[in-house]
């Protein structure tokens, strides 16, 4: 399978060596020198690209991939305003969108544990829930796309929350969001529901971006001959 990595950074860098090791070919690269030249032309002889870049260029090149006609996964994350516009263009276009705020198949287990904890909760009005995220210091949004799929699962099934909220907060109504960036953390996330009796928490630790970056090497294989908008719920449910 022939790859383009849209973004070049440290997991592009990852998603090559991964994708190289389970027999696929890079057919372009796009990082600073070339972001802003690269044509949908450049794209159409991948036959999925990879999009892993920055929060305001990622909308460009998902509409490039549109485009060429090529598939197009993408993990950046901090334009999910737009989400719901750029899923009603792949609609439209005919073309293929998969999306996921975190490619891990470990954070996606903790995704399934958390829904599932937020709904046996809903039933203890004694406890509270907050929630914590901590990423590397060169991360551009907060909070990470990964802690905003956590907080709308929880307000999903918790009656007592409406909105999350990236402070700290006294209104009961409001899920807090606290994110840190620290050094080269990979990234944390830690879901805690507190009583006056007790705690129980919830965490996932990355260790590093492998398992990032295999997942989406994974979600690239799965989409390649597939239309319409996919996410990795999409996936896993057929890998059952």
């Amino acid at each position: 399978m022939k790859i383009a990595l849209i973004g070049y950074g440290k997991m592009g860098k990852e998603i090559e060596q991964i994708a190289i090791s389970r027999g696929h070919e890079i057919s372009l690269k796009v990082d600073i020198s070339n972001a802003s030249t690269y044509t949908a032309e450049d794209l159409r002889s991948a036959d999925v690209a990879i999009e892993f870049s920055t929060p305001e260029s990622a909308i460009n090149n998902i509409d490039k991939c549109f485009d060429a006609n090529v598939p197009v996964v993408v993990g950046t994350t901090g334009w999910l305003e737009k989400l719901s516009e750029v899923k009603q263009r792949c609609s439209n276009k005919n073309q293929t969108l998969f999306y996921a705020s975190n490619y891990s198949i470990g954070v996606n287990l903790f995704f399934a544990l958390n829904e599932y904890l937020a709904k046996l909760m809903n039933k203890h009005s004694g406890y509270d829930v907050a929630m914590e995220e901590i990423h590397h210091v060169h991360k551009l949004d907060a909070p990470s796309g990964t802690a905003i799929s956590l907080a709308n699962q929880v307000i999903a099934n918790l009656d007592k929350k409406v909105k999350w909220v990236n402070n700290e907060t006294k209104n009961k109504e409001e899920l807090s969001i606290i994110s840190k960036r620290l050094d080269e953390v990979p990234g944390t996330h830690t879901v805690t529901y507190g009583s006056d009796v007790d705690e129980i928490s919830i965490t996932h630790i990355a260790h590093n971006r492998k398992g990032f970056a295999l997942g989406a090497v994974i979600a690239a294989e799965w989409v390649k001959d597939k239309k319409g908008v996919y996410g990795m719920n999409d996936l896993m449910s057929e890998n059952d």
